[in-house]
């Protein structure tokens, strides 16, 4: 059985995602839609398209923008991962050394 709510997600038993997850699996991605998959009447998992996670997952662009902004201004942009190691470590003992001090 599925259930839709007023949002756009379906919500689906554990039993009909094993037994029609090709369908569902299409219907997530040409819909756009988000399942909640249940399992004895409780919410266990989310399924939605990569396309939803991607956007869920990743940094707005904006944000993006405004840390590289700020590094060039900071003139860290060029810094090697093991320099930025080495800036995070320096933070972090003058950090302790604060609190010692205190």
């Amino acid at each position: 059985m599925v259930k839709s709510s007023k949002h756009g997600v379906l919500v689906v038993s554990a039993l009909r995602v094993r037994a029609n997850l090709g369908q569902l699996l299409r219907q997530v991605e040409q819909e756009s839609r988000c399942l909640v998959i249940e399992k004895r009447g409780a919410p266990k998992a989310v399924l939605l398209s990569i396309r939803d996670y991607v956007r869920l997952a990743a940094p707005e662009p904006e944000v993006l923008r405004v840390i590289g902004e700020e590094s060039r201004r900071n003139r860290t942009d060029h810094l090697t991962s093991a320099q930025i190691d080495a800036v995070i470590q320096a933070t972090r003992r003058q950090g302790r050394q604060k609190q010692k001090h205190r």
